[in-house]
């Protein structure tokens, strides 16, 4: 079993940055593909960008593309999620999750291909 916790998030003006990041515990987090959703009120959850195992291939959702950075950390069991420009409709909560699947290379942008979710993280952007 594997447990996320996010941490990071928080309130920003229009054009301001954030950090988030994802702690996995349990498991081996080095065979995991991990993504970033977010869910903003009365939407589904989206994708927001996914990194494979050894963090050399990522994925992206266009409407972030150029102002997110996707990243992992294996030696400390960690993900982030580095968020530049950030705009009023970045507004959401924020989750990671972990996909056991190894060694299959695709983007894994449907919250169904993860096996695990972190509890969320707010991210407010005001404008």
């Amino acid at each position: 079993q594997v447990q996320l916790v996010e941490s990071g998030g928080g309130l920003v003006q229009a054009g301001g940055s954030l950090s988030l990041s994802c702690t996995a515990s349990g498991g081996t987090f080095s065979r995991y593909a991990m993504g970033w959703f977010r869910q903003a009120p009365g939407k589904e959850r989206e994708f927001v960008a996914s990194i494979m195992w050894s963090g050399g291939l990522t994925y992206y959702a266009d409407s972030v593309k150029g102002r997110f950075t996707i990243s992992r950390d294996n030696a400390k069991n960690m993900v982030y999620l580095q968020m530049n420009n950030l705009k009023p409709e970045d507004t959401a909560v924020y989750y990671c999750g972990a996909d056991k699947e190894y060694g299959a290379y695709y983007p894994r942008q449907y919250a169904g291909e993860y096996d695990y979710w972190g509890q969320g993280t707010q991210v407010t952007v005001s404008s």
